[in-house]
């Protein structure tokens, strides 16, 4: 059976004047991307995937870079389309997520629906992992909100921030047979 790890982005370096997707990981950011490559499990990897952000990316490249794997960019996998607001200082933003997780079936602020986000992330993830050998381990690289939608999934609970990461640079992993099972399993976030 395939398992899968998804790990999302950790510190970047937050530039108003620069575009959400093109914000790149901060030195320590940097750092703790490379703390993934000695997770005890990391030399089974076969395959990674990350969305298609800077900040994903980069995390996916450090990774990759230590074993010798190049990652797989897959657009469907990108951060909630937040475009309707662009940047938002942090408690703002953090008050639209709030909102964004506590209302799926509604756009807030512009946003694009968390229904839709999540549908969006299952199906692309579905398609990656139809097209890797059933024993091959594999990667998935991108943001937090990302990762939470996709856990709500894998564990057929409704959407809720309750799932989501403490600090991005975070992890979890799961089987390949939960995309269609959604047994209900619990999963949990740890930290690099």
């Amino acid at each position: 059976m395939t398992w899968c790890v998804y790990l999302t982005h950790p510190e970047v370096e937050i530039d108003p004047d620069v575009p959400i997707q093109e914000w790149r990981l901060s030195e320590i950011g940097h750092d703790r991307a490379a703390l993934a490559a000695d997770l005890p499990f990391a030399k089974d990897f076969q395959r990674i995937v990350s969305s298609g952000e800077v900040k994903a990316v980069e995390t996916a490249e450090i990774v990759g870079g230590h074993l010798e794997l190049k990652p797989l960019v897959l657009k469907a996998l990108h951060e909630n389309d937040r475009s309707a607001t662009g940047y938002l200082a942090r408690e703002e933003f953090e008050r639209t997520a709030d909102q964004f997780f506590a209302n799926p079936d509604e756009s807030i602020r512009g946003w694009e629906r968390a229904i839709d986000a999540q549908m969006r992330i299952v199906t692309g993830i579905r398609a990656v992992l139809r097209s890797v050998k059933e024993e091959d381990p594999v990667l998935f690289t991108g943001h937090g909100a990302v990762g939470t939608l996709l856990m709500c999934h894998l564990m057929g609970a409704p959407i809720s921030r309750a799932h989501d990461q403490k600090r991005g640079g975070s992890w979890y992993r799961f089987d390949k047979d939960w995309l269609t099972s959604q047994s209900g399993s619990s999963l949990a976030w740890t930290e690099l």
